[in-house]
């Protein structure tokens, strides 16, 4: 297959016979040069097939006007909208993105992050993979002064900003609503510890209880991918507990959603015999009967404020003077947890 020569602005200067410089300033649409001569330029680079380098010129600059993103998953409706939300600010200011994704995968992360930093992105949004150990892969960026912003899954990072919710409080305000609809044995699926959403909302769930004068037990805690069939599977383990549990409380709404199906497909009444909270207010969270009750995670904020703060702090190194910045989560409920009569 014949590969097509690259047109350069030397080609267009031979085919006008005029100097390379005379068309670059043509191109960048110069005050100097004459209103005609850049009718004619401009007119034979399209003829030309002429593509700009911006690439090159941005290196010039010492900048690419590109942010890299890295998120666990791409296939996860929170995150699409967390992206939309950064796409909205990115694109307000000219920025392009590039987008990544970790599949849950601490190596995966690694290898993505290095692709970032020899794309040359002027900075950096994140949400940690599942099983992050540590940070050390951020370095590169950090040593560079390469600004990062972790949003959703973050961790402690010197240098770095962090745009979350009360991930705590939620988990607290989610649990004591099921205790308050008369729920005492209380099921927690979450996922991995070692991400601030989990654990903090897992937290969250323990004090609720202790302040309520219910026992904890880590039998009724189950640890898992938090996908469906991790929901699936957990309602059947919850279907074979003596006593069996009245409440569940899922970090959030797909796993929810399928233990309620499989809680349902054996005869479990939703709510009478086990209440269900979930998290994410996603829109299967309003397609399953009943209707389940949520915590409405702002995601198109979380990106947008998450894509201005690394903006700001591209364009004033200064700007940013905060660590954390969390962002108001509200409780939604529905029918998945409105229990007919307490027992």
């Amino acid at each position: 297959m014949k590969i097509k020569k690259e047109i350069t602005i030397y080609d267009i200067a031979k085919a006008l016979n005029i100097s390379p410089s005379t068309v670059s300033r043509g191109l960048k649409n110069h005050p100097h040069i004459r209103k005609e001569t850049k009718k004619s330029i401009i007119a034979k680079a399209r003829e030309m097939g002429y593509q700009q380098n911006k690439f090159a010129s941005n290196l010039r600059q010492k900048h690419t006007n590109t942010i890299g993103v890295v998120v666990p998953k791409l296939d996860s409706y929170f995150m699409a909208t967390v992206i939309s939300g950064i796409e909205k600010i990115t694109a307000q200011h000219g920025y392009g993105l590039i987008i990544s994704q970790s599949q849950e995968s601490w190596k995966k992360e690694i290898s993505c992050i290095s692709t970032l930093f020899n794309s040359r992105v002027d900075g950096l949004l994140v949400s940690l993979a599942f099983n992050t150990k540590n940070l050390e892969h951020f370095n590169v960026l950090l040593n560079k002064d390469i600004p990062v912003v972790f949003f959703d899954r973050v961790a402690d990072c010197d240098g770095c900003l962090r745009v979350v919710i009360d991930n705590y409080k939620a988990g607290y305000e989610a649990t004591s609503h099921l205790i308050e609809q008369g729920c005492k044995r209380i099921v927690h699926i979450g996922g991995n510890l070692l991400r601030n959403v989990y654990s903090e909302r897992f937290n969250g769930y323990k004090q609720a209880l202790a302040d309520n004068k219910l026992e904890f037990d880590q039998v009724l805690v189950v640890i898992s991918d938090m996908t469906g069939p991790a929901g699936t599977d957990t309602a059947k383990k919850i279907l074979k507990m003596i006593p069996r549990p009245d409440g569940i409380f899922v970090s959030n709404d797909t796993t929810a959603v399928a233990a309620m199906v499989e809680l349902e497909r054996a005869g479990v009444m939703i709510p009478d015999d086990i209440a269900v909270v979930g998290f994410n207010n996603d829109p299967i969270s309003q397609v399953i009967r009943p209707n389940l009750t949520t915590v409405d995670y702002p995601a198109r904020q979380i990106g947008e404020i998450a894509a201005t703060s690394l903006i700001n702090k591209l364009k004033n190194s200064e700007s940013a003077n905060f660590s954390t910045l969390i962002l108001k989560h509200n409780f939604i409920c529905r029918q998945s947890s409105l229990r007919i009569g307490k027992k």
